[in-house]
């Protein structure tokens, strides 16, 4: 017995004890800290730290939820265990910036008469609405993380693409609690474009409406028209179409015009823009300062974009290609200012068959003269599919958003971009010499270290 209690004493036995004591604080710590993290809202227990920043809530978001006047219920058609965990974290972060929002989970399969009752209702999808609006609308899962089909038909699979909760939600409860639309109607007739899906999805998140629009098969504007777009011509208006847009115009009428090709001749087009204080350029637009790789007829353009046309600009930088131009007049009326967007630096040139010549010329201008306003973008590439997919850290589709919502008061631009989902791999490429000690120098430092240390206390 003396030989036992004198094991206990001794020093080791007494280390032996303290780390076991120190080993139980910790996990008892660990859980009751694990315990109280549990009861904490979804918020502040899931820190997003990807590059995609999926849960994160934008600005537009934050400001129409901190405004909200209307209660607003969310009533979620789906197995909330087998709903996809970003949908529901999401939620949760979204739903935690006000007490207005009131969410319900339905699982269809246990509640099939749920979906009968509700005639706006689908299997996995969101109802949004307001009992003192009497609307609601419906927000899809697949229109939340929207999938890629690109590679259906060879690897048999789709891929998630893009994460759009923010934007469809948003969306949706602008919707249900605002009575102001506004409808653009775009003109037909003359080779123009018309508005990707993107975008035109984008203009319905601010519940605004786009319709197709003849002016040689109409007498007069449609009395509900907000806007006309003018997207790209491939040949220039009529007379007659361009006495019926300044007759808009002098009633306050909104109008952009997007420039198609430049070498086109749009000799009536030309004549509605200077009236308003513009002056087409001839030829092709270049500019040897602010060009991409080198190629000096794809311009990164100056933008003098302040107030509501900055809003959400990300890079400050859009690309235009090969682009028209023109330039403002220097002696405008009193009651006519024009404020330009876009330009090139003072090396740009108006590049012709016969011609380079050197200046500063605008890319994209806004005149106002009373209540009328005339946007004029000189490049269809702004807004080209092609350009805003390949491109998508650039700002063309948003500046060009924001010149849209330009036009309406009432309005407030809620185009939220999606979250994109593709897999982005970190890869070291091309190691210096800081990569390298990261790589292999640490690791030797602490090994060596470890070593040095135990060989002195096998000394000791």
């Amino acid at each position: 017995m003396k030989k036992l209690l004198k094991k206990f004493r001794s020093l080791q036995t007494r280390y032996g004890f303290y780390s076991v004591g120190m080993i139980a604080v910790v996990i008892v710590i660990a859980v009751v800290t694990n315990l109280i993290v549990g009861q904490l809202p979804e918020k502040f227990r899931q820190v997003d730290v990807s590059n995609k920043n999926i849960y994160g809530i934008s600005k537009t978001s934050r400001n129409l939820l901190k405004d909200l006047e209307y209660d607003i219920k969310f009533t979620v058609y789906a197995d909330k265990s087998s709903t996809d965990e970003r949908i529901k974290t999401f939620l949760e972060r979204y739903t935690a910036l006000t007490d207005k929002i009131s969410v319900e989970w339905i699982n269809p399969v246990d509640n099939p008469q749920a979906l009968q009752e509700n005639e706006d209702a689908q299997s996995n999808s969101i109802v949004v609405s307001c009992e003192e609006t009497g609307k609601s609308a419906t927000v899809l899962f697949t229109d939340i993380i929207v999938q890629d089909y690109s590679s259906y038909y060879t690897t048999g699979s789709a891929s998630d693409s893009e994460f759009d909760a923010d934007g469809q939600l948003t969306s949706a409860i602008n919707q249900i609690t605002t009575d102001v639309s506004k409808k653009i109607y775009y003109t037909t007739g003359h080779g123009e474009t018309t508005l990707s899906t993107s975008l035109s999805d984008e203009l319905e998140k601010s519940s605004v409406t786009t319709e197709e629009l003849n002016l040689l098969m109409v007498e007069e504007i449609p009395s509900d028209c907000d806007l006309i777009l003018i997207d790209a011509p491939t040949s220039d208006i009529s007379e007659q179409e361009e006495t019926m847009l300044l007759n808009y115009m002098s009633e306050g009428g909104k109008v952009i015009y997007v420039m198609g090709d430049a070498s086109t001749e749009t000799p009536n087009l030309n004549a509605f823009m200077e009236q308003y204080g513009m002056t087409k350029t001839d030829g092709y637009i270049a500019d040897m300062q602010r060009c991409y790789q080198g190629n000096y007829y794809y311009i990164f353009p100056e933008i003098s974009a302040s107030g509501d046309l900055g809003d959400g600009l990300e890079s400050d930088m859009v690309l235009l290609v090969n682009s028209a131009g023109f330039t403002v007049q220097e002696d405008l009326r009193d009651t006519l200012s024009v404020t330009q967007v876009m330009t090139t630096s003072s090396e740009g040139y108006a590049v012709t068959e016969e011609a380079q010549t050197q200046g500063e010329y605008t890319l994209a201008a806004v005149a106002e003269e009373d209540d009328a306003k005339l946007t004029v973008i000189a490049s269809e590439s702004m807004i080209n599919s092609q350009i805003t997919e390949y491109f998508s850290n650039l700002d063309n589709s948003r500046l060009f958003l924001n010149l849209v919502m330009n036009n309406f008061d009432d309005v407030e631009n809620l185009s939220i971009k999606a979250k994109s989902l593709s897999v982005e791999l970190n890869t070291v490429q091309h190691a210096g010499s800081i990569s390298t000690a990261l790589i292999f120098g640490v690791p030797a430092v602490v090994l060596i270290g470890g070593f040095v240390i135990w060989m002195k206390r096998r000394k000791a």
